[in-house]
């Protein structure tokens, strides 16, 4: 497997690779997306204002330990979600967004996300 970063002299560190995932059915549906970053392009559906929705990533790259974060890349709205990572599992992390716009929305949000290795000793 290649190295998840890419260090050279005057050029960013990330990742070389990821991939992307559009969600079916409603905003609660469960994605699967085996890479080390990625986009997650979230279903349509309407979220009413001042409610959270949970959904689950299943990921093989992720363990235990790693953290992973999120966010939100792009939506019709600015400002309308708060996004967090929640249960952080070995081939697992789950994601909570929360709509606080003031009013209910239907739009298919766009969250990036990148896992970083890491060792509980």
């Amino acid at each position: 497997m290649a190295s998840l970063f890419e260090v050279t002299a005057g050029a960013a560190i990330g990742y070389v690779s990821g991939g992307a995932v559009t969600q079916a059915t409603n905003k609660s549906t469960g994605v699967t997306l085996n890479t080390a970053s990625g986009q997650i392009t979230m279903n349509g559906a309407a979220l009413a204002d001042d409610t959270n929705v949970n959904f689950t990533v299943t990921n093989s790259v992720v363990a235990a330990t790693d953290v992973v974060i999120v966010n939100v890349a792009s939506v019709g709205t600015a400002g309308a979600y708060t996004v967090q990572t929640t249960a952080v599992a070995a081939g697992s992390f789950g994601i909570s967004v929360k709509n606080v716009s003031g009013g209910s929305l239907s739009q298919a949000i766009v969250l990036n996300f990148a896992v970083i290795k890491a060792a509980a000793a």
